[in-house]
This record gives structure tokens, sequence and C-alpha cells, in this order.
């Protein structure tokens, strides 16, 4: 039966349940799995495959995996060793074949129709332990992958249905915490067979036929709404780049760069600018990189359509091997995840979001990055009686979302590329461990700065409880690049700040204590019941310019914490209780960004515009060309799409203490002015001594056409 004979009725509901069968997945991982990482913030994946290993339907945690449970499902089917029978379950962690670091391990199976497979589900989640030189697998001075966790090609781990007691032994005995990885591969195994009985029940019931061309037309009907989007997008090359510091070794910057190209209903993503691979553990494989780039998708295009292959077939990644993002065996890649996946997919997002605000139909849904970093604190040892212990802290991910054109950004919202991720509540957290809360709370001053305010980021302070020491592994990027960039003007979300209290608690209290500042990648160390470590972490980028936020809405800030009087004054421009010299303040702040406004009237383009280029840029059309203008009219570029050539430029090697911002020193940043008012266009991060990049390449008639409606759009607003 093909796709187009099946009766709607049917595949709606078929449709329905395999989206069913995916959440049913996740209340058995989550029912059985006894850590936290799974309970409490979701760091897992659930998904059904074709047997080609395309995605046919997912949950909605980390959508980073989706491309890498089919990797490690065609390496199985490649391999003529590999034999698959009816109950076999196969168990892997390797990023040479499919995974994101070592510590996602996965396990997938076949599910069959009589002696065919027709599918196979996949799970995957984060274990806090897999061996290694250091504690959490995460080892900051490793060179190469053999110094880090325990790899697992690929090993079947059930067998016809009979669990491998041999195998299972040889993996959880490399962890530093046996019975919690050993209860995690079970619920693994609940997960998978889970999914079997609920597939073959359908089989069963509509045949195995229905089935498939049901499953064909999802993925077809996915790639016929993302074509549609693609189209109705203006073309054109979006560029964006994000940095990490620090590779564990040194603290050299590098760069994760993209060049997005978008023409009619296909995407390509090309990576070649970003920085050779590390020595050091922050590398992605192959496997990462396409794991970032469905991450980003996903949430940013397809929010509102069934997450599976269909929306990833337009889309084409460009990158030669032996990038940051490509590294080659036998780099290491241990903290992946959270390091070079991470900021690539910010960097995919922000070049998205350009794409999106050039599009009036989009354009609501354009925003910068949220939750640019995921800062890691894993703490390990023997608890109180006498066991063996180990917690990776979820809360980092309570980071701020980036703002709207129409409305703040959530304070705590995390990132979008786990849309349900989460975080346990403190009292989880002390239960499971000996840790201690001294607080948790949203950070003032985090959110990044804009007409539309970024969400606060979270901050915590934590020690010990019930035993003298442990270790602690900490380490981050993020606290010297802003990475939740903002866009249109807005500024990026506070870098993150961690500081270390050695004999800050006494008796159970906090007490004064002299706090050392940690750089990105203090590393494992030991700490003590009388130790404090404090962390805020970034806040969400920002959206517009600063000095067009309503000022009643700094003065709500003031009064709900979120930001400073200092900031509302020197960031917001807003003298408390007193209009006039606020439109004085912001006046003399717009005039201090250019030195003078420029008056000429032969730079302005007094027509009304006729398109937008993106946030508080125009194009508008008179007797010499077509432009990019200001809000002002103020002429940028003319004939082209360039306008930083007319801009005002403002470069600083620090950006002022109030934004909370601190900047590697490889690191600059760049205000565009509008020359005329001052408006603040945008902001760009690059390397010091280069110049930024002409971010948006895109034909203005062709803009002209599609935003007057002469070019065809088949999508209606979402």
């Amino acid at each position: 039966m093909t796709h187009n004979a099946l009766g709607s009725i049917v595949h709606d509901v078929i449709r329905n349940r395999l989206v069913a069968i995916t959440e049913e997945m996740r209340i058995a991982l989550q029912s059985v799995s006894g850590s936290p990482t799974v309970t409490e913030a979701s760091d897992f994946f659930t998904g059904l495959f074709l047997p080609d290993g395309a995605v046919a339907s997912m949950g909605f945690q980390v959508a980073y995996q989706a491309p890498v449970c089919g990797a490690f499902i065609r390496h199985i089917t490649d391999k003529s060793k590999h034999v698959v029978r009816d109950g076999d379950m196969f168990i892997g962690n390797d990023p040479y074949i499919g995974a994101l670091h070592q510590n996602d391990v996965q396990m997938v199976g076949p599910i069959f129709a009589g002696d065919t497979i027709i599918a196979w589900a996949g799970v995957e989640a984060h274990e806090t332990d897999v061996g290694g030189m250091d504690f959490a697998s995460w080892s900051p001075k490793a060179r190469e992958v053999f110094q880090e966790g325990m790899r697992i090609p690929c090993v079947k781990l059930i067998d016809r249905g009979e669990l491998r007691e041999d195998v299972l032994e040889m993996i959880v005995t490399a962890s530093r915490l046996p019975g919690a990885l050993g209860l995690d591969i079970r619920a693994f195994i609940a997960t998978l067979n889970v999914a079997r009985a609920r597939v073959t029940d359908l089989v069963t019931r509509y045949g195995a036929d229905t089935v498939k061309a049901a499953i064909a037309r999802m993925i077809a009907t996915t790639e016929t709404r993302m074509r549609e989007r693609l189209r109705a997008l203006p073309d054109g090359v979006f560029h964006a780049s994000d940095y990490l510091e620090h590779d564990g070794h040194t603290n050299r910057l590098y760069k994760l760069d993209v060049r997005l190209e978008k023409r009619g209903d296909a995407l390509s993503l090309d990576f070649s600018g970003s920085s050779p691979q590390a020595p050091g553990f922050i590398n992605c494989t192959r496997s990462g990189l396409a794991g970032a780039v469905s991450g980003s998708v996903l949430p940013t295009l397809a929010y509102d359509m069934q997450w599976n292959e269909g929306a990833l077939l337009p889309v084409q990644i460009i990158a030669p091997d032996g990038l940051v993002c490509t590294a080659t065996f036998p780099a290491p890649v241990g903290s992946a995840t959270v390091e070079t996946i991470w900021v690539t997919g910010n960097a995919i997002m922000l070049a998205l979001n350009k794409m999106l605000a050039a599009s009036p139909e989009h354009a609501y849904r354009a925003q910068g990055v949220n939750d640019g970093a995921m800062a890691t604190f894993n703490l390990g040892g023997v608890n109180q009686f006498g066991e063996n212990f180990g917690l990776h802290l979820m809360d980092p991910l309570a980071g701020g979302s980036a703002a709207f054109p129409g409305k703040d950004g959530v304070a705590a919202g995390g990132p979008i590329t786990s849309p349900m991720s989460g975080i346990a509540d403190v009292e989880r957290n002390e239960q499971v461990v000996p840790l201690f809360y001294l607080h948790r709370r949203l950070a003032c001053d985090t959110g990044g700065a804009g007409r539309q305010r970024g969400g606060l980021s979270a901050e915590v302070a934590l020690t010990l409880g019930g035993i003298e020491q442990a270790q602690a592994l900490i380490m981050t990027h993020g606290a010297e690049t802003p990475n939740s960039q903002g866009l249109g003007g807005g500024w990026p979300g506070a870098t993150i700040r961690q500081t270390f209290g050695r004999g800050a608690v006494a008796q159970g209290l906090a007490v004064d204590a002299p706090y050392e500042t940690f750089g990105p990648k203090p590393g494992l160390m030991t700490m003590t019941n009388r130790d404090v470590f404090h962390v805020i972490w970034q806040g969400g980028g920002g959206y517009g310019d600063p000095l067009e936020r309503e000022v009643g809405a700094v003065e709500l800030d003031l009064a709900n914490g979120a930001v400073s009087e200092g900031a509302a004054r020197e960031v917001y421009g807003v003298v408390i209780g007193d209009a006039a010299a606020t439109a004085k303040l912001r006046e003399e702040m717009r005039l201090a960004r250019v030195g003078a406004f420029v008056t000429d009237e032969a730079r302005f383009c007094r027509t009304k515009p006729c398109a937008t280029l993106g946030p508080s840029l125009l194009v508008a059309r008179d007797g010499r060309g077509v432009h990019v203008t200001t809000p002002a009219g103020f002429i940028l570029s003319t004939g082209h799409s360039r306008w930083r050539e007319g801009a005002h430029r403002l470069t600083m090697q620090q950006p002022p203490a109030a934004f909370a911002i601190k900047l590697h020193e490889d690191l600059e940043a760049t205000a565009w002015h509008c020359p005329a008012t001052g408006l603040q266009l945008t902001l760009d991060l690059h390397l010091r001594g280069t110049d930024p990049v002409h971010d948006v390449e895109i034909d203005l008639e062709d803009l002209i056409a599609r935003q007057s409606g002469r070019a065809t759009s088949t999508e209606n607003t979402p």
C-alpha cells in the first residue's frame, strides 16, 4: 500500500498512536530510572525509526539526539557481522559511531512484523559516570578519547529476549556508579519493550503495510510543510558565529561559524569557517554536528510540525573533517554536548532567527539565543552511609531564554533544544546526594538588555551536607564569551560567574570569607563542608535597543529585582521617578554613541518603506535606487544588503561593567548605530582585530517582491 492510498482517518489514528508510543516510552524510562538527570531534568531521548535509521516519531526531550540514534541503527544494519533477530537489543555510546559523547548511552531494538523489520525503537540518556580518568567521565586534561569514558562501539546486550549478564557486568563495572548505570540500562530495556509491544499491537490491528504507509505519509507530510515554510522565507545568505573558551589545557578561543544559505525549499549549513579541532575534550564528532543541526532546526523552524525525518530532509550539512565540530579520531570529545554542540547550536539558531526576522510573516518568532551555555557541576564521593554517590547538577538549565519582538524572555526559561527539560527540586537533589543549597534564586542584571529584555538566569550557592568532603568537577564555557547573543540591537545576557569560598561555612552557617573567582575550566577539585561554590549562569539575549525600553517596564524590573538601580540608569538610561531627566539622559547616551548626529538631507530616503530586512532595518526605494535604511530614513546601503557600510561603528574591548559581560582577550564587541539618531542596530561579537562579517546577503528586489505579495507564498501565518 502506498501512503497516498491510505485513508485519512486510519492515517490519523496511526499517526497519533505513534506519537503516543514515544510518550509511553518516556513514562517507562522515567518510571524505572533512579537518576534525577532522567526523572527530573529529562536529559534523555525516545524515538521510533524506520529500518534505515530515519526518524519516524520522537519525543520532545533532547532534540540533539534524533539523528544520533539513527546513525547507530545504520551502523548495525550496515555491518553484516551484526545478525539482527526478533527480541535483540543493542547498546553503544561511541561518539565516532553514533553518540554525542560517551556519557550518552543508548540502546536500540528492532521491531519485527513476521520476518521483516518494520521499525526500530531507540532510547538514550545521560549517565553520570561511564569510567575514564576523572569522575563524571569529563576529563579536562584528556588529550585523546582513550583517556575518557569507556566507549561501547555496538554490543548486543539482549539476544532474542535474553539479557547477556556478562556483557552488562562488563559495562557497569567500568563505571564509578555501577548501580545507577545498571538501573538505567534496565530502564532502557523496559522502554524498548514498551515500544515493541505497542507497535506490534498496531501491526496486528492494521497490518504491516498500512502501518508502513502511515509512517511514510507522516514523514512526507512534515517534509512538505517544512519545504513550504522554507519557500515562504526569503532567499539569501545568513551568517552567524559563536565562541567558546578554554579547551581544558589552555584558554584558547574557538569559533563555531555557520553560513546558512536558503534557496527555494532547501537549506544548506556550511561550517567550514569554524576553528580546527582542539587538543582537549571540547570537540564533537560529525554525529555531534548532526545533533546540533537537528536540535536547532526542529524547534526554530518545525515548531508546529510533527518532528521526524521530514523536517531534516531539506537541510544539507557542509563541513570538512578536522574542525572542532567534526573532530577526527582519536580526538577527545568528552564534553561535546555542553561545549561545541551547544555553541554550534547557538550559532545555527542565531542565523535561523536572522532569516525569520527578514520575513514579516515570521518575524514575531525571531529572537536571540536562549541559555547560551550549560555550565557543569558534578559531585561525587562516598556518602554518610558508606555508599558511592554521584550527581550531575542539571540546575544550569535554568539559564534565561531570549526576548521576542513583543515580549521579554522567560526567566530561567532554559534552552529550546530540550523543550521538556527541567530541573530537580532543591529537596530532591539534597535527598539523593549529600549536597546542601544555601540558595537557588533568580539573578539580578543577568537578562540581555534590550527594548524587550532577555530572561533572567538563576544562580545557586552550594556546600556539602552530612559528609566532610567530596570531589567536585567544575567547568563551563561562557565565562568570557557572552553566548546568549541578542537580536536587532539587543545585548547578550550576562556571562557566567563562578566563585569558590574556602572556609565560607562554619557550623552550617555562611560566614564572611574570601571568594576565589574561577575561570571557565578549573576542573576536578576537593570540596569540603566548609566550602561554598557559587555560580550565576547566562541570561537570555535581548531584543532591540535598550534605550527604547518603556520606562515603566524598567521601573517594574527594578521593583521586581530584575535590574539594579545602576543598570536602570547606565544600561537603560532611566532616572527613576523623573521623566524629564530620563529623556535628557537617553538623548545624551544616543549622542555619545555616534559623537554627532548626521543631518545632511542627502543621506536620507523619505519614501515609505516597502519591506523590512530585520529589526530596525527597513527597505525603501526612491529615484536613486533601493536602500536599506534605519527607521529615521537614514540610508545605510544602496542596491545591496551590506548595511554596515553606512552605520556608525563603536568597538569595545570590554563592555561597560553595568552589562555584566566579560570578554575573552581574543574577543571584542562592535555596536552599530544609526548615524542620525544613535539607535543601536545590532551588536557583533568577533575576533579581536578582525572586521565583523556582513551577516545578511539578500536580493533586495526579491525581498520587496515577496513582502509586497507579488511572490507566491504557500503558507499562512501560524
